[in-house]
């Protein structure tokens, strides 16, 4: 088939120097690649090669085995450079929330200060010498193997602690920061006597709720909003996307923990869904469904029956639905009207409603 030279684009280059010669054409691929210099930037449509790269991924999914690992090892931190119990260590970072860095500083400022806050006492307020001892609680003697105590050295029975402690757990994460029974006793239950005298089913409440604790108060981390999911997010914030996705596949935004919705910044998100939350559904549903009392003014529904409304007190107001006067003196109200602007919008609203209704 021919071709008119009319119909033929002819493309000039004024920069010939880049066409290659005879010679470079049969060049072997090894040495046409040579050709390029390498200290040219290279064109990839517009972007740059780092670009056109797989940025690395700036958030790490945690599963539950790596959260209690990542706070077993700060728990050894505090332990181990404080010198201190494994359980005085999970106090003072709960208090702290779990920040190493801040429970090192503040020891070393004034230890006696902030062993006195969390309720690490130095030594017992109350000695107990040989014998049966009185259970605080019960009043009853039990041996010395049958009485626990924390730091304060105030004794009750393994019973009392067993009740005293599931009624704490059963009241939710509080339980992390019990005190002594003793009114006024500032000393701190720790897991360790927990794990002595707890219920098995109490104890992994307590448990879960220290993990809990380490990933909601210690703020490294964000759980996956996405519900009965237990993947935890560490987000290091090196992207310019805070779109993150657990291994359920579920995505969302790192900052405010809503649907994913780059590149929409979280206030304006966050006003989008205030609106959506608004009473405007339910100012529709009050037009659309109700008629307000022509004496006191408050919506009334009407589900069945005639047209005879009686208002409820103190109001007390007999009226017609139809045209809402007062039954006194009422006439006949079926002749035609036109549409008022109240009628229409309540039309309007109606409709809107019953679009989604069934």
């Amino acid at each position: 088939m021919d071709y008119p030279d009319d119909d033929i684009i002819y493309i000039e280059s004024d920069d010939k120097e880049n066409l290659p010669s005879d010679d470079e054409e049969n060049l072997p691929f090894d040495d046409e690649a040579n050709l390029l210099s390498d200290d040219e930037d290279k064109d990839y449509g517009g972007f740059a090669e780092e670009e056109i790269k797989q940025a690395p991924e700036s958030y790490v999914v945690l599963k539950e085995e790596d959260i209690r690992k990542r706070q077993r090892d700060d728990i050894e931190r505090g332990f181990t450079v404080l010198s201190i119990s494994q359980v005085k260590a999970i106090a003072l970072l709960l208090h702290h929330s779990w920040s190493v860095s801040k429970v090192q500083d503040e020891w070393f400022k004034d230890a006696d200060k902030i062993r006195e806050t969390v309720g690490i006492l130095k030594e017992p307020v109350i000695e107990v010498n040989g014998g049966n001892v009185e259970c605080g609680i019960c009043f009853e003697s039990y041996p010395q193997g049958e009485i626990e105590r924390v730091s304060c050295g105030h004794p009750y029975c393994k019973t009392c602690w067993t009740g005293y402690i599931t009624t704490k757990i059963e009241d939710g994460s509080r339980c992390l920061r019990i005190v002594c029974p003793e009114p006024s006793c500032p000393a701190a239950v720790g897991q360790e006597l927990i794990d002595k005298v707890a219920e098995k089913e109490d104890k992994d409440k307590y448990d879960r709720y220290l993990l809990r604790s380490y990933v909601e108060e210690g703020k490294k981390f964000k759980w996956c909003p996405s519900p009965r999911c237990e993947y935890a997010v560490d987000f290091h914030g090196s992207s310019t996307s805070n779109d993150v996705s657990c291994m359920r596949s579920f995505r969302f935004f790192y900052n405010c923990c809503e649907d994913a919705h780059t590149p929409m910044d979280c206030d304006t998100v966050e006003k989008w869904l205030l609106k959506n939350r608004d009473e405007s559904e339910n100012t529709n549903w009050i037009l659309a469904k109700t008629k307000p009392c022509p004496k006191c003014k408050r919506p009334i529904e009407k589900n069945n029956g005639c047209n005879h409304m009686l208002c409820t007190a103190p109001c007390h107001l007999h009226f017609c639905w139809a045209c809402l006067e007062p039954l006194a003196g009422h006439k006949a109200c079926n002749g035609f009207k036109a549409e008022s602007q109240d009628e229409s919008e309540r039309k309007r609203a109606k409709d809107a409603i019953d679009r989604y209704t069934h």
